[in-house]
């Protein structure tokens, strides 16, 4: 099953719906990060969650970034996606210990934590981003995205989100669902999607059964028409270069780069997306120093 974004909308136009399938790429973030199957789970659901949030976005050079800070053992979550749904991250703390609530079901909660915020940036190529903040609700991620479009976006919203690590620690399946009502949806349309999040049971049973995005959308949406608007392919990408990192090292001024070639005549930058390790020499340091 391929990693994608599909998107659809109700014959009504009540309703518009969004699915993601990405067991790969939360299985590329698992190998880069060296994660640990909580923090596996933790960061898949909120890379699924920004993938779609990101695949939203109208403009076309427009970034969206999800941020975590629950309080929980994981620490500092965070999640960015671009205008099409690819997306990369990063978890604080990689190697949390297994957090169980029973046997076989990760306490994604308690590793997150619920005193903290969940914050959305869309950088949609105005002057300021956009900024929305909410307390978190649960810390388990779908709950708070859902929360977060209900009290920050007037959107009522329904999210789920999976991410299926096997005994060997590899990610077995990964993928969720957001829903959402637009202006005039009507009672029964609500009782009728809340019927079908009940039917449909947890995503990653689901996709561990067999259905991809659009099966998982048909699931929840068994009571309605469904036009199926768009699909396609996304994965974990980062656009770290050694140029952005140069600018990264220029943007500290004069007199932060002098001082860093005086102490340490050298530099070792590593991405915080990628893992990648950016070396420089003395010699490429004063260039660059040469050039602001």
């Amino acid at each position: 099953m391929r990693d994608e974004i599909v998107r659809a909308i109700t014959g009504d136009g009540y309703v518009k719906a969004v699915a993601i399938t990405g067991r790969d790429l939360v299985e590329r973030a698992r190998n880069i990060h060296t994660l640990l199957p909580m923090a596996t789970a933790a960061l898949g659901r909120a890379l699924l969650g920004a993938s779609m949030m990101g695949d939203m976005l109208k403009e076309q050079a427009g970034s969206l970034t999800l941020q975590i800070k629950g309080g929980g053992p994981l620490g500092t979550i965070l999640a960015v996606s671009d205008c099409q749904g690819n997306v990369r991250g990063y978890v604080q703390n990689p190697h949390v210990d297994l957090m169980e609530k029973h046997p076989g079901k990760l306490d994604v909660g308690a590793a997150v934590g619920e005193t903290g915020t969940l914050t959305v940036i869309k950088d949609i190529g105005l002057k300021e981003p956009y900024v929305g903040s909410i307390g978190l609700f649960s810390g388990e991620i779908a709950d708070d995205l859902a929360m977060y479009f209900v009290e920050s976006e007037q959107i009522p919203t329904a999210c789920a989100l999976g991410v299926l690590v096997g005994t060997d620690q590899s990610v077995t399946s990964a993928g969720g669902y957001l829903i959402q009502l637009l202006p005039g949806a009507s009672e029964e349309i609500i009782t009728k999607i809340e019927s079908g999040v009940r039917k449909l049971g947890p995503v990653s049973a689901a996709l561990e059964g067999g259905l991809d995005g659009e099966g998982l959308l048909r699931a929840v949406m068994s009571e309605f028409e469904l036009e199926i608007l768009e699909k396609h392919p996304v994965e974990y990408r980062c656009y770290c270069s050694r140029e952005r990192v140069s600018r990264a090292l220029v943007s500290m001024g004069r007199a932060e780069l002098s001082s860093l070639i005086e102490e340490q005549g050298q530099a070792e930058l590593t991405c915080q997306f990628c893992d990648k390790v950016y070396h420089y020499s003395r010699e490429e340091l004063e260039e660059l120093l040469d050039n602001m």
